[in-house]
């Protein structure tokens, strides 16, 4: 049995929940990225491909789709982490302040926490007593924010991996309508959009603990009837405005 004085066992390689759970959005982000790259080029060239036999047009649509939709993922990422990171600022900075200003007020509300959780009263004193005295703002921002102070999210590292994700679904149908012949590339492009689709369904669902038959169907017949719809569109408009 290790005395009082020997410290537990840790394992500095192995990443805290907080952490962990920051990895996890990310990767989450970065899938539905893909999918909307998927999604939004692959309804352009569909459509496009139903209008023209041409594969000029198809090309240029979807190339113009691919860096705009790229663009546009990359800034609404960008504003939004920059917005949530401004927030986590802000209430940092104001839990620094109540615990330089009240830090008396500031342990019982930690006590009242741990409380709380399940813990005796005096025992709950005495856990709040003691972190406070080690590192009081890890404590509180720990206990009451939920935020790791060294591991807010950067906005331009969000926006590069939206538009990098973004960019490398939206390849998929791009080159899988220009590459095959003619009569072939919409079968082509459907097919490979679908097995994407579902794939990223899938992986979607895996991360976020979700039913993955459930997520691939929903998202495979989605894409599907979007494609339709899009290609019908497309041949639509060819033929009355050609």
């Amino acid at each position: 049995m290790p005395d009082d004085e020997t410290p537990l066992p840790t394992h500095a390689d192995e990443p805290h929940v907080q952490q962990n759970e920051n990895r996890l959005n990310r990767l989450r982000a970065g899938v539905l990225g893909a999918n909307d790259g998927i999604v939004s080029v692959a309804g352009i060239v569909v459509g496009v491909a139903g209008a023209t036999i041409e594969s000029g047009p198809v090309l240029t649509a979807g190339v113009a789709g691919l860096v705009a939709g790229a663009v546009s993922m990359a800034l609404g990422e960008y504003v939004s982490v920059s917005s949530q990171r401004d927030a986590e600022r802000s209430m940092l900075a104001k839990e620094r302040r109540e615990l330089a200003e009240d830090p008396q007020d500031e342990l019982e509300e930690l006590a009242a926490i741990y409380e709380a959780k399940g813990l005796r009263p005096e025992t709950a004193r005495q856990v709040a007593r003691e972190l406070s005295e080690h590192d009081a703002f890890a404590a509180h921002v720990e206990a009451e924010l939920k935020i790791d102070p060294d591991d807010l999210t950067s906005p331009t590292q969000a926006a590069l991996t939206s538009a990098a994700a973004f960019v490398l679904g939206g390849l998929l149908p791009l080159l899988a309508i220009v590459l095959p012949p003619t009569t072939w590339r919409v079968p082509v492009c459907v097919v490979v959009v679908l097995v994407a689709l579902g794939i990223a369904g899938y992986v979607s669902a895996n991360l976020g603990g979700a039913s993955t038959r459930k997520a691939v169907v929903r998202v495979v017949i989605g894409g599907g009837l979007g494609l339709a719809v899009t290609y019908g569109i497309g041949m639509l408009l060819g033929t009355t405005v050609g």
